[in-house]
């Protein structure tokens, strides 16, 4: 599967190995298609970019479904269930995603989520999501000030 800590699955969250074609010149990284039995649907692309030590959180999706896959550099995705009628109510999930473990993260609609850059580079985060994106339909928290049971501190043990 792919580099937990310490916490537990999320009912709809999938994660898929994602496969790359090295060469001498460089690399092809694959990320979605739409033969793959996890596609849902294309709404638009985009790459968010975040310097390390930098938290980009929280965001709740009530349509959209998200694939996420970081293509450069390292990040925390970080995905908590806040649906009471799921049977993984009020679950964590970290997820350790980067060049050296190249994953899709297939968020379902109602998570919420965010992510934190960790490394020493920026690190480029690509969403393909299923709608276009519609400010109207995404929910903004407060990394900080919420009622989510998260600390984004570095954890020492």
């Amino acid at each position: 599967m792919s580099k937990l800590n310490n916490n537990q699955i999320i009912e709809g969250v999938k994660i898929i190995p994602l496969n790359q074609i090295i060469d001498e010149r460089g690399k092809v990284m694959h990320m979605l298609k739409k033969t793959d039995g996890h596609f849902v649907g294309f709404g638009e692309i985009y790459f968010s970019t975040c310097w390390p030590g930098s938290i980009k959180a929280w965001h709740q999706h009530t349509k959209m479904t998200v694939n996420n896959c970081i293509v450069s550099g390292r990040a925390k995705l970080v995905i908590y269930d806040p649906r009471k009628e799921s049977k993984t109510y009020g679950n964590i999930m970290e997820i350790f995603l980067g060049e050296d473990n190249y994953k899709l993260v297939q968020i379902p609609p109602g998570l919420v989520n965010g992510y934190k850059s960790y490394g020493d580079k920026m690190t480029i985060l690509a969403n393909c999501a299923d709608i276009p994106h519609d400010p109207n339909e995404m929910i903004k928290i407060d990394p900080f000030k919420n009622d989510i049971p998260y600390s984004w501190e570095l954890k020492h043990s």
